[in-house]
């Protein structure tokens, strides 16, 4: 009954002052008034049972809040007729490619036990966790491509946040990862096996995931609670996050947090890591020059695709995108989805020598059987 009290009242109201602008000689103004006079008495009651402040329910954006949406529509797909079977085989191509190629080289790294060495196992979780995000949006966008309608649930909208948020951050601890070990391998190359131990290995890998996992868990349950002003997104894949109209501030609070602590224990020290490697190596001979030259341009070129991916997307919120054209703009917002799961494996397996190597090795060994 509140409810629909709530939507005759939103709908009839306007401030107060332009009513008093009419008062005299307008009959329309009699049953406004009896409107909201009828409103607020039968809110009156509501309130008593439900413990809600009265001015505040005249506010229009505190209104909006009581409505909890369970479906969200992607308006990003749009109407793209005939084009989406074009559209629709493009991506299965690309997610047969990023699954084939990752999982190639995860195989390689495990059967061939000259790569059980720090760096390769840190890429084997890297690859891991590509084949994890790819799968968070791969599957869907290939269903909605064909799929009339674009909606989807609240539930599977959380857990599609949680897959891809949680690949994110794990990426970044990945990159934050092997860039250690690159600084250990070059500025310590006598005690590298002694720091790199099996247990730290081990121990570096699944801290990430589990840090990640919590972070997005923690992130998921205080979104549970907020209430929306629409269910429109303009996104390829579900980020409700924007469309939240109640109180955020707990969220906020909590994202600082998070967005402090990962930087200081991620960014930073990659920086300060690829500092100290550029200072030994213009003090070094030119074979170990080009020895951490050959280890690390893979890296950085990975991070900084990874980057520019991840950076648009939170750029995207502060600045004005809505002049791109729209298949560009849908590409940028899943850059980062797509394109480091599809170029990681491709430059590592072309760029380091012992990887293309096994490669070669187990595919013509399992060619002649």
């Amino acid at each position: 009954m509140c409810n629909f009290i709530d939507s005759v009242a939103h709908f009839f109201y306007f401030p107060a002052s332009s009513v008093q602008g009419h008062l005299h000689g307008l009959v329309a103004n009699v049953r406004l008034h009896s409107v909201r006079h009828n409103y607020l008495y039968s809110r009156r009651i509501c309130s008593s049972s439900s413990n809600i402040d009265s001015t505040s329910l005249l506010n229009p954006r505190t209104m909006g809040n009581s409505t909890h949406f369970k479906v969200f529509r992607l308006a990003a797909y749009g109407d793209i007729g005939q084009l989406k079977y074009c559209y629709f085989a493009v991506v299965t191509v690309l997610y047969f490619v990023i699954i084939l190629a990752n999982a190639l080289l995860i195989g390689v790294i495990c059967v061939e036990r000259s790569l059980h060495e720090p760096m390769y196992l840190f890429l084997c979780a890297l690859f891991v966790n590509q084949l994890y995000g790819s799968t968070g949006l791969f599957p869907a966008l290939m269903f909605y491509l064909l799929s009339d309608t674009h909606d989807i649930s609240l539930l599977y909208c959380y857990l599609q946040i949680y897959v891809l948020h949680t690949y994110a951050l794990t990426e970044f601890s990945n990159l934050a990862i092997i860039s250690y070990d690159r600084y250990i391998y070059i500025c310590y190359p006598l005690r590298y096996n002694n720091i790199m131990t099996p247990k730290i290995i081990c121990g570096l890998i699944l801290l990430s995931w589990f840090t990640c996992f919590f972070i997005n868990a923690v992130n998921i349950f205080l979104s549970l609670r907020l209430k929306f002003c629409g269910n429109i997104l303009d996104r390829l894949y579900c980020d409700n996050y924007s469309l939240a109209c109640s109180n955020t501030m707990l969220n906020n609070i909590w994202g600082l947090l998070v967005t402090v602590v990962y930087i200081s224990c991620t960014l930073f020290p990659t920086i300060y890591s690829y500092v100290r490697i550029l200072l030994i190596c213009l003090k070094s001979s030119k074979e170990t020059k080009q020895k951490a030259f050959n280890t690390c341009i893979p890296h950085i070129a990975s991070m900084l695709n990874f980057f520019f991916g991840w950076l648009f997307v939170i750029l995207q919120g502060r600045s004005e995108t809505a002049d791109l054209p729209p298949v560009l703009r849908s590409i940028l917002f899943v850059y980062f989805l797509i394109c480091p799961p599809l170029f990681n494996p491709f430059m590592y397996g072309v760029r380091m020598v012992k990887i293309r190597h096994a490669c070669k090795k187990v595919l013509g060994r399992y060619s002649k059987t």
